[in-house]
């Protein structure tokens, strides 16, 4: 039997009496067209299409962590709430206020 661990807060989740849930980021450097002269030539389609070719041969080097990264995480159903509450862990704000 497989064994999963919440990736959040490492309790084991029991699969035959509750659900494990999968996230799957993705991360990856955005193309932007730019409107200088010479770029009505360019195939951006093409350029995006070498680069998703180059993206599968992870030995590429031109292919690195700065341009594209993905994860995937196994939550039991707390941590799952408090994801999707917070998907970024932004903190709440907090005020400072003066003694008046």
């Amino acid at each position: 039997m497989i064994h999963f661990t919440c990736d959040y807060c490492h309790r084991t989740i029991d699969p035959e009496h509750e659900l494990r849930y999968v996230v799957r980021m993705e991360v990856y450097a955005a193309l932007e067209a730019s409107d200088s002269d010479g770029e009505s030539e360019r195939d951006h389609l093409e350029e995006i299409e070498d680069i998703l070719a180059r993206m599968a041969d992870e030995t590429d080097p031109q292919v690195g962590e700065d341009v594209y990264q993905h994860a995937r995480y196994d939550l039991c159903g707390e941590c799952r709430q408090r994801f999707l509450r917070n998907p970024l862990g932004r903190r709440s704000a907090e005020f400072d206020f003066s003694n008046n």
